[in-house]
């Protein structure tokens, strides 16, 4: 088979434009005036003062050839979109009505965006004509104050490692991963809700399905028992207790325990219900995988596919409007086009993963499936082509991410969708950030 060469894409990042049109009021434009500093809510951890401000960028569009229409009222808003925004109608729906009302003054609004940040030269090196956008580098202060902050919790609250995973642990970079992500989160607190559940849910894949004693043998099981520390269980006064106690009784139940717990104290209930189904979906993408690890399945393409869209970063992006500190409506959540584009998202940011994972996986023991293997064994190509056939998958999904998260925008400019869609869109972005710069865990295979 012929090399198929490289996808069209850029040589090196691409930026994204500024956002086409006025300034959403959740993201002014730079150098418009810096709002009050807002009191924050009940439980969040105002940033400490020797924490430095988040450095937002400008509002993002959503790739480099789409974006939110300059005069979003005038885009045709299909029916069933426009009575979810209408709200119920009838005597006692007032209150129901999803419009736009004041905010309490105690709820935390998000930053004033500053002059936007120049990229500097990231570390590591970026996949060959992979699809993607710079960043500017993280805020110093709160990569600093967040990684501080979770190492303390995964060692004092929930004793998630021994001492001798600690140089993992710290090569991780959990702190940076998530300040990239979610640079509009207005403090500290509202990172470490998204961090503690990142760490839980990389202990429960280490230790229950891979690196660290994890095994397919049992894994439903142990999977099941660690989901009810994130959806409880309600049972009988009689045996409660030994539920309760089984959520102590190692590292990752601890994890999911402790973290959920903290979450739920940011999170509206409907946000974290969201959260919890989104998860039951990563557990069914691990048993799929490891039911294949069992009897030696090699997937075909598409089945694999469908399995990495469950097993995948999908619980991330999810939350990014409770990490914003505010609450895209259930409604609006569900339309299935937004649905289609979290999927994509969630898609896209995991196949990335499986490409800087790629050398790291091919030294670990027995075939770990990722795509360009899944790609090369079902096609008969080389691993190389089997390399370079993933990155044009991964850019597919990227441009389809893109178009859908812009057609969305168009057919249903409401606020909240909005920057909904750009929370999404620069998840996106800084988890590829993370991937590229994360030279303690990853390395290019030698294909170019």
């Amino acid at each position: 088979m012929p090399d198929p060469g490289l996808s069209p894409g850029p040589s090196g990042p691409a930026a994204r434009p500024p956002l086409p049109g006025p300034p959403s009021p959740a993201f002014p434009a730079p150098g418009a005036a810096a709002a009050p500093a807002p009191a924050p809510s009940a439980g969040a951890v105002p940033v400490d003062a020797a924490v430095s401000p988040p450095r937002v960028p400008a509002a993002p569009s959503l790739g480099p050839h789409v974006g939110v229409p300059a005069e979003p009222a005038a885009a045709a808003v299909r029916p069933e979109i426009e009575r979810i925004l209408r709200g119920p109608s009838g005597l006692g729906t007032a209150a129901l009505s999803l419009a736009r009302r004041p905010e309490p003054s105690a709820a935390p609004q998000p930053p004033a965006v500053p002059e936007p940040v120049p990229t500097s030269a990231a570390e590591g090196t970026p996949v060959p004509g992979l699809y993607f956008h710079p960043i500017p580098e993280p805020d110093a202060g709160r990569v600093a104050e967040v990684s501080r902050r979770i190492k303390d919790w995964a060692v004092d609250e929930v004793q998630i490692f021994p001492p001798e995973w600690e140089g993992e642990f710290d090569g991780f970079s959990v702190g940076r991963y998530m300040v990239a992500c979610h640079p509009d989160a207005p403090t500290v607190e509202h990172l470490m809700a998204a961090t503690r559940l990142m760490v839980a849910e990389n202990a429960v894949d280490d230790c229950y399905c891979e690196d660290h004693g994890g095994s397919p043998i049992g894994l439903g099981s142990r999977l099941l028992l660690a989901h009810t520390a994130l959806d409880p269980l309600h049972t009988t006064p009689e045996y409660a207790p030994a539920w309760e106690e089984s959520l102590l009784s190692d590292a990752p139940r601890r994890a999911y325990r402790s973290a959920m717990r903290y979450f739920t104290e940011l999170a509206t209930p409907s946000q974290a219900d969201r959260f919890r189904h989104d998860m039951a979906r990563l557990h069914l993408g691990y048993l799929a995988e490891a039911a294949w690890a069992e009897t030696d399945h090699v997937p075909e393409v598409w089945e694999y596919l469908a399995m990495r869209q469950f097993n995948n970063f999908r619980p991330c992006p999810t939350i990014t409007d409770t990490v914003g500190g505010y609450e895209l409506p259930a409604d609006l959540h569900a339309l299935p086009a937004m649905q289609r584009v979290i999927a994509l998202a969630g898609n896209a940011t995991t196949i990335v993963n499986d490409l800087y994972s790629y050398t790291k996986e091919l030294d670990s023991p027995g075939t770990h499936l990722n795509l360009p293997v899944v790609i090369a064994e079902r096609e008969g190509v080389s691993a190389k082509e089997g390399y370079l056939k993933a990155v044009e998958v991964h850019n597919d999904l990227m441009h389809a991410f893109e178009a859908d998260a812009a057609a969305l925008a168009a057919a249903c400019p409401a606020p909240g969708v909005l920057r909904f869609l750009r929370g999404v869109a620069v998840w996106v972005d800084g988890n590829h950030y993370w991937h590229q710069t994360n030279t303690y865990r990853y390395s290019l295979p030698d294909f170019w």
